[in-house]
């Protein structure tokens, strides 16, 4: 059996997925893609290959090797983009939770039923309600609270980029209520990756010692905003420019409070990392950005010390 545990963002990693170039297939059409950032990259013919992608991958193995983390790959689905595990499913406490994943995205959770879901006992396995959408990059754990990336426009099925609905917030007051379960509204759009904001992990990231990173002007609210300022305290805050969110400055990945890995051109948060007592391990992700994640969307951890 699976040992489950994930509290936070933060804790030292133990055991994580890690998303797969195998099988990546060829670029998509346009009207294929579900992001606007996919869609800008095969618009510009810079969508990334098969090959670009296993080069990343294997720089970030090599950290994992580094620091004895286990990593846990899915099974190769043919001509499946199964880069961004962290949308697939997530793991809350010592459950799993299945996400209820666009139509788009289905098939790539039967890739993870034979190493991981069926290694877990059946009553830690979550599978919410079918009107229950939520995608584990809209999903941030902080202790005592889980912040949820959410959407509540009256014209969210006209949304691509609308992954995570209020009803799935609900559920998971439901499921977990010795948490703080606090929904974030997020700004979205289908075609233009400056002005939307796919996850919440694209505009807001704990990391380290009680700071934070954040692009303010992802949330549609600044009441928002506030909360993470009082929670956080706002020089514990590095705010990041539009044009930083639209390189993904957010979405970097903690293996243990005092260790992240971050894209190795993220200079001036890097250096803000550092200074913040926070060893970087630098690796190339760029091409891995073209298609709207990064670090953290590329990730699922199973287990963090407690």
């Amino acid at each position: 059996m699976l040992d489950l545990y994930v509290n936070n963002e933060n804790s030292k990693l133990k055991t994580v997925v890690l998303g797969t170039s195998e099988g990546f297939g060829d670029t998509p059409f346009i009207e294929d893609c579900y992001d606007p950032k996919s869609k800008e990259s095969v618009k510009k013919g810079i969508y990334p290959t098969q090959a670009d992608i296993k080069k990343e991958f294997d720089a970030i193995l090599k950290v994992f090797e580094k620091y004895n983390i286990e990593v846990i790959r899915p099974e190769k689905i043919d001509n499946c983009n199964q880069v961004f595990a962290r949308d697939v499913a997530f793991v809350i406490e010592d459950k799993f939770i299945c996400s209820n994943i666009i139509e788009d995205r289905e098939e790539e959770i039967y890739a993870l039923q034979h190493k991981i879901i069926n290694k877990i006992n059946p009553k830690k396995v979550i599978n919410l309600p079918e009107d229950s959408h939520v995608e584990g990059g809209d999903v941030m754990l902080y202790d005592d609270y889980i912040f949820v990336g959410t959407y509540r426009g009256d014209d969210y099925s006209s949304y691509k980029t609308a992954r995570t609905n209020y009803k799935a917030v609900r559920m998971l007051r439901e499921y977990f209520p010795n948490k703080i379960v606090v929904a974030f509204e997020l700004k979205k759009d289908n075609d233009n990756p400056y002005e939307s904001i796919l996850h919440l992990d694209c505009c807001f990231q704990p990391v380290g010692d009680g700071k934070a990173i954040i692009y303010k002007e992802g949330f549609v609210f600044q009441d928002d905003v506030e909360f993470i300022e009082n929670l956080f305290g706002k020089g514990n805050l590095f705010e990041v420019t539009k044009e930083e969110m639209y390189h993904m400055f957010p979405n970097i990945f903690s293996i243990s409070p005092e260790v992240v890995i971050s894209e190795k051109n993220f200079t001036r948060l890097n250096n803000q990392l550092r200074a913040w007592g926070i060893t970087v391990e630098e690796v190339p992700y760029f091409e891995i950005s073209k298609m709207g994640g990064l670090l953290r969307c590329t990730t699922m951890p199973l287990r963090r010390e407690k």
